[in-house]
């Protein structure tokens, strides 16, 4: 049975869905106002891994996760490009997307837009001011009253009398409590708007993901995840009014990957110590090497972004592709014979989604299979250890190129020669050969080792070939 770190409670609990054989997933997704940077990545392909997983287990799994396209960067950024705020917002989410198939994650079954769902937050703004959990205040803006929510604070472990003596003194003058937030804003010129009871104004940011979430899952569900810089105040505020307009239980199960810090800080975009997706990925063989350093370390703690890092994650891939190389699955590759490692691999997996350790089953197989290889009587054995490996590798979204494809890779060699030129100078160099020109054979493979295209002449008169 998976076991999951809750961090409501500080411990972990079977996942026992509440509907059997069903989990019901969300997690927050991004704003769109600009390419979205390694750690928010980290936070996408970590719950991209749960929902493989869970699927891989047999379960059924609704997947949600949300994109907010109305927020004050979005109309900030849009202003200053002077383009209209729902265009800036569709750009980014296309290129999101980009990044996002490239990364290796799956869509989510529901991608909700908070643009889209206006209707349904004013339905839970007017649920908490009638329940008396929110009210206008003298500004126009409607607030959450977090006097009148008695659980706040337990998911983040704070206590209100704490929060509020380490509060602004410039308080908002419009709160009544300093902590209190807003869910309706008032609107101002030149931005977006929608009529509501409380005048014309725009959602606040907690409330789209209560709004959103208990629309497309129920107001209980299993699990409820995000990074761990959204527990307070975002889940926090998420429980406290979701909780609030209906008495609903919410999310059984809260999860919250690390910080990915950079110089042991944490990357974000206010501090400017980031890099987005993309331009990482511009600087690296494959985009499974980023996937494979952001499953590295276990999801729950925090990893330090580095070059170095993605130097040994590309490492890893090479080893376990090389372990691949010229072996055929026997039959489907998803279907095999599993060894001790699937058993090993599946506690890994469902002690917490510990990646770490699945990694490390991975490569014990890699030298179970490379040993196989080298013994003749072994190739059948070793066919049904290629197809194990890549199954499970699978689970992770990992080793989902044919090895070749993946030698194949290389970030801007210097020769700048295509696949197809390539394959037309092994074909040159080979005829060479044949014709005893040996000199001109040695010039052509010098030529592509300087432009960093390695050649490896295998038995047969078979070359294949990798770019360094």
């Amino acid at each position: 049975m998976i076991q999951i770190h809750n961090s409501l409670t500080g411990r972990k609990q079977p996942l026992v869905p509440i509907e059997p054989g069903h989990v019901r997933m969300y997690s927050c997704g991004v704003t769109v106002y600009d390419y979205f940077h390694v750690g928010n990545a980290r936070m996408l392909v970590v719950f991209d891994m749960v929902s493989r997983w869970l699927r891989h287990g047999g379960l059924r799994v609704t997947y949600v996760r949300n994109i907010t396209d109305v927020d004050d960067k979005i109309i900030n950024r849009a202003r200053d490009a002077g383009v209209d705020w729902r265009d800036h917002a569709k750009k980014f989410t296309a290129a999101m997307h980009e990044d996002l198939d490239r990364l290796g994650c799956l869509r989510p079954e529901k991608e909700p837009k908070a643009s889209e769902y206006i209707d349904e937050m004013l339905v839970m703004i007017g649920q908490l001011v009638a329940r008396g959990y929110a009210y206008q205040a003298s500004n126009g803006d409607v607030m959450y009253d977090v006097r009148k929510f008695g659980p706040y604070g337990r998911l983040s472990g704070r206590k209100l009398d704490d929060l509020r003596a380490g509060a602004r003194v410039e308080v908002d003058e419009a709160k009544r409590d300093p902590l209190d937030f807003v869910l309706w804003k008032s609107a101002k010129p030149g931005e977006p708007a929608w009529p509501s009871a409380w005048g014309e104004g725009r959602p606040g940011w907690h409330i789209e993901c209560s709004a959103m979430s208990t629309k497309e899952l129920g107001e209980h569900f299993d699990i409820h995840g995000g990074g761990l810089d959204l527990k307070f105040p975002h889940h926090e505020n998420e429980i406290a009014q979701t909780c609030g307009a209906s008495d609903a239980k919410f999310a059984e199960i809260w999860m919250h990957n690390g910080f990915l810090n950079i110089d042991n800080e944490k990357m974000s975009k206010s501090l400017g110590n980031f890099f987005t997706t993309r331009e990482v990925l511009a600087k690296i063989k494959h985009p499974e090497v980023l996937r494979f350093f952001l499953l590295s370390s276990h999801y729950r703690g925090p990893m330090n972004y580095s070059v170095d890092q993605l130097t040994q994650s590309e490492a890893a891939l090479n080893r376990l592709y090389t372990a691949l190389r010229d072996v055929s699955a026997v039959g489907d590759e998803h279907v095999y014979s599993p060894t001790a490692a699937t058993q090993a691999f599946q506690a890994a997996m469902d002690d917490d989604f510990n990646t770490p350790e699945a990694i490390a089953v991975l490569q014990g197989l890699a030298r179970d299979l490379n040993t196989a290889r080298t013994i003749p009587a072994d190739g059948h054995k070793a066919r049904l250890l290629a197809g194990e490996l890549r199954a499970l590798g699978g689970a992770l979204g990992l080793l989902q190129l044919p090895p070749e494809d993946w030698f194949r890779c290389g970030v801007g060699a210097a020769s700048g020669l295509s696949d197809a030129e390539i394959e037309a100078r092994i074909a040159a160099r080979k005829a060479a050969k044949q014709a005893r020109n040996f000199p001109e054979s040695d010039r052509i493979r010098d030529e592509l080792a300087a432009g960093g295209v390695i050649l490896e002449d295998k038995p047969g008169g078979v070359t294949t070939w990798r770019r360094s």
